[in-house]
């Protein structure tokens, strides 16, 4: 279904569609009428004038053909012809397709369709399977601002349920658009109703999810455990109850109905991701989501599309957004932000090793803001940690300047359409930054030290107005990603794309260092055998970094422990040092062996001053 080329007001499309039919154009009538249809689908006189148009024509249906790509409006005009001629519930079955396309549009708010005798003309068989398809075709639940959209369609429920009480089918569809758009307590009366009228599966999952609803959790789970009794094959059900169990804070109960499903059936989709997200819940190993990754990949044709792998991800550093930067700079930077002269005149000094994008970012922030930079013990943090063959940045007392070309103008603007801070899960941040591949090597280093301007976008604004360091990390970020995606025919041992990652993990301390590890860490979700080489690099930073905080602070240390914890198959020691940088909660149960005392030594060293 389409929308129309054009995009004219109602009024304009319905003038045009009166001339052409006093002309006997019925041809450019029709397209006029269903632009008209589109753009006010409640309209009373886009009604009348389609049936002066279906009076002239023979009922009109053939001036409103169904085919590939389909106009909206035309379909729309269809379904009410279609009513007119004796037939609602084909009328019916388009105005619920129009009503997917566009779940907000009030298509179905005709009197027709809200008429007390359309129930009894219709099969309860057929109005059951209507309903079903405008739950199909909406989100569960509807937004509270498109409820109204499909009131109509409620008031059908109720005319149909009137008309046929004891109707099983029927009250148990009813129930589910009456949950859908907020009305609990009828869904519960409807799918109560129901299970008296027919004891079903259906009808107790219909049943489940109105009281799950309405928050009667004890009540929901004896739905759904008697929807199991009925069909105990069906494996469906016991993910539902797996995912209700756990949303409550019963997380081993719902690992036990998914060991259940899977011993059922150890490949069954809605079972395997559901308990990969559980089992990263209760443990935080993200070997269980790498695994879920692994299977998706495996499995394309899943039985329906799952949001398990992203919701894992949400919100966690790296897993599925940009870890935010730390540091002196950062702290001056939000000082600038908040002062009305953006540090115009203001001399700070910053102790701690500073890394060079985070400079570059504060002092483009804050051009009449001067630095200076305080030495201190340790590594010099302006030398790379090994030796490479590739420099980012030139020092000059308390400034830095990139070494590398600025990336072409093509180059920026094709960046910034993509740059974001955030994403569903590394496999999908691979894949949008395939868009990337067309970039050159130069420009993707150019990038790296010359971050684009920020869009004009709501985004963009945020991001200047409160935070540029998000900004300027997302870009590196996204660059590295795009590194992935370079001459991706070359074998990966000795590829480009891998030597110029590992010259940026190993150069001097910096945002850089992270995005390419980043990179890398991703490489080693979507591909298997890379693993073992990203966990070894990933271990080999990860000990460098503690080995260098020793003796004096380092800023990106936090966020390096992060991305060791979404490494897949790191080594346990390499674990133990990454929840210490990261600051988070021992890994493994409680105890006193080898990996719990070193992670106990490790916390205490780096909360150090």
């Amino acid at each position: 279904m389409s929308e129309h080329e054009r995009d004219l007001p109602a009024a304009e499309e319905l003038a045009l569609a009166r001339s052409a039919l006093a002309d006997g154009d019925l041809a450019h009538a029709a397209t006029h009428v269903a632009g008209a249809l589109a753009q006010a689908p409640t309209l009373p006189e886009v009604h009348e004038v389609l049936a002066r148009l279906a009076a002239a024509g023979g009922g009109g249906l053939d001036l409103f053909p169904l085919h590939h790509n389909v106009f909206v409006g035309t379909v729309v005009a269809r379904a009410h012809l279609l009513a007119a001629a004796g037939r609602p519930a084909e009328g019916l079955d388009l105005l619920v397709a129009a009503t997917g396309h566009a779940p907000a549009t009030p298509w179905a708010a005709v009197p027709w369709v809200t008429a007390p005798d359309l129930a009894e003309r219709l099969d309860p068989d057929r109005t059951a399977r209507i309903l079903m398809q405008v739950c199909a075709a909406t989100p569960d639940p509807v937004p509270r601002a498109d409820r109204a959209a499909l009131a109509p369609y409620l008031v059908l429920a109720r005319n149909a349920v009137t008309v046929h009480p004891e109707h099983a089918l029927l009250l148990g569809a009813a129930s589910a658009l009456a949950r859908r758009v907020g009305e609990v307590a009828l869904a519960i009366r409807w799918a109560t109703r129901s299970v008296r009228a027919e004891p079903s599966k259906i009808g107790e999952v219909w049943l489940g999810y109105a009281y799950r609803s309405a928050g009667r959790i004890r009540e929901a789970l004896s739905a759904l455990e008697r929807a199991v009794t009925h069909d105990p094959d069906d494996l469906a059900v016991y993910a539902d109850i797996a995912g209700t169990l756990a949303d409550h804070g019963r997380l081993d109960e719902a690992l036990d109905w998914i060991d259940r499903a899977l011993a059922r059936d150890p490949s069954f989709d809605c079972a395997v991701h559901t308990a990969h997200r559980l089992r990263f819940r209760r443990d935080g190993d993200v070997a269980h989501l790498v695994a879920l990754a692994d299977f998706t990949r495996e499995h394309p044709d899943d039985s329906h599309e799952h949001a398990d792998l992203a919701e894992a991800c949400a919100g966690r550093p790296w897993l599925g957004q940009v870890t935010p930067a730390v540091g002196p700079a950062v702290d001056a930077l939000r000082a600038v932000l908040a002062d009305d002269h953006r540090g115009l005149g203001v001399a700070v000094g910053l102790e701690s090793p500073t890394p060079p994008s985070a400079l570059r970012t504060l002092t483009a922030a804050a051009p009449g803001l001067r630095v200076e930079l305080i030495g201190g013990p340790g590594p010099d943090p302006r030398e790379a940690r090994r030796p490479t063959g590739r420099q980012l940045w030139r020092f000059d007392g308390d400034s830095v300047t990139p070494v590398l070309p600025a990336p072409s103008a093509e180059a920026a603007a094709h960046l910034r359409q993509f740059v974001h801070p955030a994403w569903p899960h590394p496999p999908a941040a691979y894949d949008a930054a395939v868009a990337l591949a067309t970039l050159d090597l130069a420009d993707l280093l150019g990038l790296l030290v010359h971050p684009p301007a920020v869009p004009p976008t709501a985004l963009g604004r945020v991001l200047d107005g409160q935070d540029p360091t998000l900004w300027t990390r997302s870009v590196q970020v996204w660059v590295c990603l795009g590194l992935l995606h370079h001459r991706t025919d070359e074998p990966w041992a000795g590829s480009t794309r891998r030597q110029v990652l590992l010259d940026l993990v190993w150069g001097v301390e910096d945002w850089t260092t992270e995005a390419a590890l980043f990179a890398l860490v991703t490489a080693a979700w979507v591909d298997p055998a890379v693993r073992p080489d990203v966990a070894a690099v990933v271990a080999e930073r990860l000990a460098d970094a503690v080995q260098v905080a020793r003796t004096r602070p380092v800023s990106i240390a936090a966020s390096l422990g992060h991305l060791a914890l979404a490494t897949p198959e790191l080594a346990p020691e390499a674990r133990v040092l990454a929840h210490a940088l990261a600051g988070g909660p021992p890994p493994g149960p409680a105890g006193h062996g080898p990996l719990r005392r070193l992670w106990r030594h490790l916390a205490t060293l780096l909360r150090r001053p």
